[in-house]
């Protein structure tokens, strides 16, 4: 089923291919040779620009860590959490490995540095692994901890073995681990219900050609990012505590956008 408008559709999909097809071989060229500044903003400049081809209006609750290396551990909605989150942070993501060989999407994954995981046991501690190496050289990860996206209704159990990936530590401090909320809230501001959210949540077994049409063709969304109070293994205890952490915090917040209760949320940054 088709929705919105196909005119607002087609406008924004040549305006994404015209933004995106330049500045792959620059990224391409920015990591090849490990210029750090570039391979690390360039990807901020692209999307925040992607968000405003899409209509994705961002608004941001709490502070981002200014601590480096820090893993942000969130929610997981759609792939506009990609979009929406690489807007506002120079950071790597942690995906399914299935990710790597998606036409285009692969593509942008890999240079965006993104660590890709197999799910099978052995998988996961290479993928822990990976996560140490790089959060032990500095790097910023994203882990959608889920495993997998959600209905935006509900924050799905979280996985806790990537999170053993914080127990290397950086110097003598431990990594920091900052819990992030993403909701889309709003469609040309009104509240997206439960029946409406799957416009933007693609989760189970929908496609993706077909849903990522009919967003494009979707009028202003408003996705609300949630930063939480950062906090630490050590402080927790183990990975366990942490997940759970996490996930109680991350889920608080959901609930409480869903109810349309932004005063239980931190305060919100300026635009």
């Amino acid at each position: 089923m088709s929705i919105g408008s196909p005119t607002r559709g087609f406008i924004r999909l040549l305006l994404y291919i015209l933004w995106t097809l330049p500045l792959m071989p620059l990224q391409f060229l920015a990591v090849l040779l490990r210029i750090r500044p570039l391979y690390r903003w360039l990807p901020v400049v692209y999307h925040r620009v992607v968000c405003f081809i899409l209509g994705v209006r961002t608004e941001i609750y709490g502070r981002p860590s200014r601590v480096t290396p820090t893993l942000f551990v969130g929610n997981h909605v759609s792939y506009l959490d990609i979009v929406v989150l690489s807007s506002i942070l120079p950071v790597s993501f942690v995906a399914k490995s299935e990710v790597a060989g998606w036409p285009v999407f692969g593509w942008l994954a890999k240079l965006q540095r993104t660590i890709f995981i197999d799910r099978r046991q052995r998988g996961a501690r290479d993928g822990r692994d990976g996560m140490q190496r790089r959060l032990d050289v500095g790097d910023d990860l994203v882990l959608f901890a889920e495993g997998t996206s959600s209905d935006g209704t509900r924050v799905l159990p979280f996985r806790s073995a990537l999170l053993g990936a914080t127990q290397i530590r950086h110097g003598r401090d431990p990594v920091p681990v900052q819990p992030i909320t993403i909701t889309y809230a709003r469609l040309d501001g009104i509240p997206v219900g439960r029946l409406c959210r799957p416009f933007f949540s693609w989760f189970g077994d929908m496609e993706l050609a077909p849903h990522l049409w009919n967003m494009m063709a979707l009028g202003e969304v408003a996705a609300v990012v949630v930063f939480h109070e950062p906090v630490d293994i050590d402080r927790l205890g183990d990975r366990k505590k942490l997940t759970d952490h996490c996930f109680r915090t991350i889920s608080q917040a959901m609930q409480a956008i869903n109810r349309g209760r932004y005063d239980e949320l931190p305060p919100r940054l300026a635009a």
